[in-house]
C-alpha cells in the first residue's frame, strides 16, 4: 500500500497536517508496530539512504528515527553534534542541507533555532523531517504523542488533556496542541505565570474553539483523562537565576496520582529530571516509557511515506 500524497512531504509542523493526513500517519504506524512485534525489520525501504543531522544534543529521538530506517532496511548516514560538523566553521545551515541533499533520499534535521528546519527544507527538493527546532516546533513528537493517547484510551476525540510544566519554551507542546485541534479536546494548561503558552498559540486554540483552562495548581490538572508532563527546560533560559526560580515547580509523585486521579494516563517526552517522582513509574496508567518506545513506529511511518515505500 502507498500513499502518493505524502512522498516528497516535508514534516515540518503538526499546523501543516489535517485531520486526515494524522490518521493515515497514525494507522500506518500501527501497521509498522505489527511489523516489529511479528518480524523484527521489513525491507520496505531497501535503496534509501536517509541523512540523520542532529545539531542540537538528543538521545530518544535520534536513535529512534536510526532504529526506524534500519528497521525499514535503510541506510543512514549521520552528524551526531554541531561541534562535529561544518556548522563549527561558519557553513550556513542552508548550504549544509543543499550538500546532504545530494548524497541521501531523505534528512532527518534537529537544531536549536526556531523556524530554521522550514528554511532549511524550502532549499531543497528531498523530503526533511523537522526533529525539533529550538523553541518552535517537534512535529514527531506530537505524532508520537498522538499515537500513544490513542493505544491507552482507545480513542483521540473529545478527551481532558493536562498539559503542564515550560509550556512557554516547551516545542513538544507547541506541536501537541496542534495536533490536538483536530479532535476538539478540553485543555488544561497548568505552568508558572512566567512559563505560559504563548499567545499566538493561545489564539489558534481558541480560533478553533478548543475550551482551555489556565491552573498553576497541579492538582487541578489531574482532573483529565491525559496529564502531559515536560521538564522546566534550563537550555532555553538566558537567565540562569530565573531557571533556578523554577525549576522543580510542579513535581508529580504516587501519593498525588492517587489522591487525585488513579486512572489518568501520565506521559512525558522525556528527558525527565524531577519532575515525575521514581515512585510513579510502577502505575499501570504511567506510559512515558511506552511512549519512547512508540516513537520508532511512528518515525517508521514517516519514513515509509516520505519516500513512497511500500507499506505492508
Amino acid at each position: 500500500m502507498q500513499y502518493p500524497e505524502f512522498k516528497n512531504k516535508h514534516i515540518i509542523s503538526t499546523k501543516d497536517l489535517t485531520k486526515k493526513e494524522l490518521g493515515v500517519i497514525l494507522d500506518t504506524a500501527v501497521r509498522m508496530d505489527t511489523v516489529v512485534q511479528t518480524q523484527g525489520f521489513s525491507a520496505v525501504l531497501p535503496n534509501s539512504l536517509i541523512a540523520m543531522l542532529f545539531l542540537e544534543p538528543s538521545t530518544r529521538t535520534r536513535l529512534s528515527f536510526e532504529a526506524a530506517a534500519q528497521r525499514l532496511g535503510a541506510h543512514t548516514v549521520s552528524v551526531s553534534d554541531a561541534g562535529s560538523s561544518s556548522a563549527a566553521k561558519g557553513e550556513t545551515l542552508a548550504d549544509m542541507v543543499r550538500v546532504v541533499a545530494g548524497y541521501a533520499d531523505c534528512i532527518v534535521l534537529r537544531q536549536p533555532y526556531q523556524g530554521q528546519a522550514r528554511m532549511a527544507a524550502d532549499c531543497i527538493d528531498i523530503p526533511l523531517l523537522n526533529a525539533g527546532d529550538g523553541k518552535g516546533q517537534h512535529p514527531t513528537q506530537a505524532l508520537l504523542d498522538l499515537y500513544t493517547i490513542r493505544k491507552e484510551l482507545g480513542r483521540l476525540d473529545s478527551l481532558k488533556i493536562s498539559l503542564v510544566g515550560d509550556l512557554k519554551y516547551g516545542r513538544t507542546v507547541h506541536s501537541l496542541c496542534y495536533a490536538l485541534m483536530p479532535f476538539t479536546p478540553q485543555l488544561t494548561l497548568c505552568a508558572p505565570p512566567e512559563l505560559g503558552l504563548p499567545r499566538d498559540i493561545l489564539d489558534d486554540l481558541k480560533n478553533h474553539n478548543i475550551r482551555c483552562t489556565l491552573t498553576s495548581k497541579l492538582e487541578e490538572a489531574l482532573q483529565a483523562d491525559v496529564i502531559y508532563m515536560t521538564r522546566i527546560q534550563r537550555e532555553r533560559f538566558s537567565d540562569k537565576s530565573e531557571y533556578e526560580k523554577l525549576k522543580g515547580s510542579f513535581v508529580l509523585t504516587r501519593e498525588l496520582v492517587l489522591r487525585g486521579n488513579k486512572d489518568i494516563v501520565i506521559m512525558h517526552p522525556l528527558p525527565r529530571v524531577d519532575e515525575i517522582s521514581e515512585d510513579v513509574d510502577g502505575l499501570a496508567r504511567a506510559a512515558y516509557f511506552r511512549q519512547a518506545h512508540n516513537g520508532m513506529y511512528v518515525r517508521m511511518a514517516l519514513l515509509a511515506l516520505v519516500l513512497g515505500g511500500d507499506i505492508p
